[in-house]
């Protein structure tokens, strides 16, 4: 069972806003859906090449109380790091949720 007192990393939900652009493509913003409480644990790290670009992702395990409707499709951010969420998960009765997440680091 999870101690609620573990939840003490402030971070925002973020959805996606998706506009037309003037040449029929889409522009891709992001708005703040809410703001929570959550454990975030760091996990393993692996090198990968992205775009041509050498990095470092580093996965996570987020962990915040279930009153919100999230899918793969919300992001995290805590100032400049952003958390992309691959899997969610109910956990302890569905009063939490688990999620996994990553972080791209140049």
């Amino acid at each position: 069972m999870i101690d609620p007192g573990q939840l003490k990393t402030r971070l925002v939900i973020q959805q996606p806003v998706e506009a037309p652009d003037d040449q029929g493509g889409v522009v891709r913003t992001w708005s703040t859906f809410a703001t929570v409480w959550a454990q975030v644990t760091p996990l393993a790290s692996r090198r990968n090449v992205e775009a041509d670009a050498d990095g470092v992702t580093q996965d996570y395990r987020i962990v915040l109380r279930s009153h919100l409707s999230l899918t793969l499709q919300h992001r995290f951010s805590d100032g400049a790091r952003i958390y992309r969420v691959v899997a969610i998960r109910e956990r302890e009765d569905r009063r939490f949720i688990e999620i996994d997440a990553d972080v791209r680091i140049s």
